[in-house]
């Protein structure tokens, strides 16, 4: 058994949309399903009739973090050790459960190889023929001069150059596997980020503790980009990617570049 972990903000057809497409996922009724939301409106929501288990759980809107944990909570109550962080603006292959479980035999944490949505690519250069194979992750890049996390790939049409499993710097929180022997070492999810770089913190919080991080190519989704956020761009996205890059540079970059962080953040205000 798997558990999967996502938060709803108000973004129900986007969760029933989850839910229809990891219900086509082949051994789904393996798959257990934790749904934190934190949404301010309430609407009725039938997760009877999906094969595998649904937990829909009403939670304080505490951040990203904070309903990533509520779920592990939850499942390591329910003796349930695999956990998946990963969005509700996603669906997924077909071997989305196979492909994870063999996941876990290789390694403690780890991502996988993540397409833009058909029609949610970020710029609109694409053949026809080309859409639905645009990768939005394929591994990750700390870049600790500027503070930035990069997806390896994106915006790159997938011609197999990136379907070698190996380690990597990060694992965005998209679609991010661990497992309890990391929850032992290193705790939970930090629930000060409350959106964004939670997931940077967490990767670096790992290698820290003794783990490798790993990329693995055969476990495939597609992601409708930043839908859970408003688009990115949006005012909500801009406000915490630029807060929490700062709060994450500060507690792990080297000293001049926790300089320059200071300094750029106050004459950008």
């Amino acid at each position: 058994m798997i558990g999967l972990v996502t938060v709803n903000y108000n973004q129900y057809k986007l969760t029933r949309e989850f839910l229809d497409s990891l219900s086509k996922v082949k051994e789904s009724k393996n798959i257990c399903v934790f749904i934190a939301d934190v949404s301010t409106k309430n609407e009725s929501f039938k997760t009877i009739s999906y094969p595998m288990k649904v937990i829909l759980k009403k939670l304080p809107n505490r951040g990203y973090a904070f309903g990533i944990n509520q779920g592990v909570k939850y499942f390591l109550k329910n003796e349930i050790t695999q956990f998946c962080a990963i969005n509700n603006d996603v669906f997924f292959d077909k071997n989305f459960f196979i492909e994870s479980k063999k996941g876990f035999q290789k390694s403690n944490i780890f991502g996988g190889k993540i397409y833009y949505a058909p029609g949610y690519e970020y710029h609109k250069k694409y053949k026809k023929d080309e859409i639905g194979n645009i990768l939005w992750y394929a591994g990750g890049i700390n870049d600790w001069k500027n503070v930035f996390t990069t997806h390896r790939g994106v915006d790159q049409v997938d011609r197999g150059q990136f379907d070698k499993f190996q380690e990597t710097d990060f694992i965005t929180g998209c679609m991010l596997f661990f497992d309890k022997n990391v929850v032992d070492r290193i705790g939970l999810w930090n629930e000060n980020y409350f959106l964004y770089f939670e997931d940077s913190d967490y990767c670096e919080r790992a290698k820290r503790g003794g783990f490798k991080l790993f990329y693995n190519p055969k476990i495939i989704i597609y992601h409708k980009n930043a839908q859970s956020t408003g688009g990115s761009g949006s005012p909500l996205h801009s406000k915490y990617q630029r807060k929490n890059r700062l709060v994450f540079g500060l507690k792990y970059a080297p000293l001049r570049t926790k300089i320059h962080l200071i300094k750029n953040y106050l004459l950008d205000k």
